[in-house]
């Protein structure tokens, strides 16, 4: 392809290999393994369903770490608020 080699010369092309990646930015995903339905149950129960980001994993190794780290910050911030 000829505008292939144009944009390994250009600035443009510079430009975005010194920027990084967005961590908000959604990620291809792989859903070749996926099983349809899997979480149907949970979901009809009213459970969340979110991704943890991998940094976290170590803090938070399961979902009641996860729980109990927004109950407390839940009640910091209702204490808060009633005192401001």
């Amino acid at each position: 392809m000829p505008n292939e080699k144009l944009m390994k010369n250009s600035n443009a092309a510079l430009e975005l290999e010194s920027v990084e990646a967005d961590p908000l930015e959604p990620r291809p995903l792989d859903l070749s393994k996926a099983v349809r339905g899997k979480y149907y149950d949970r979901m009809q129960e009213g459970t969340n369903i979110i991704l943890l980001a991998p940094d976290l994993m170590d803090t938070f190794p399961d979902s009641e770490s996860v729980n109990e780290a927004l109950r407390s910050l839940k009640a910091i911030a209702t204490r808060t608020a009633r005192h401001a």
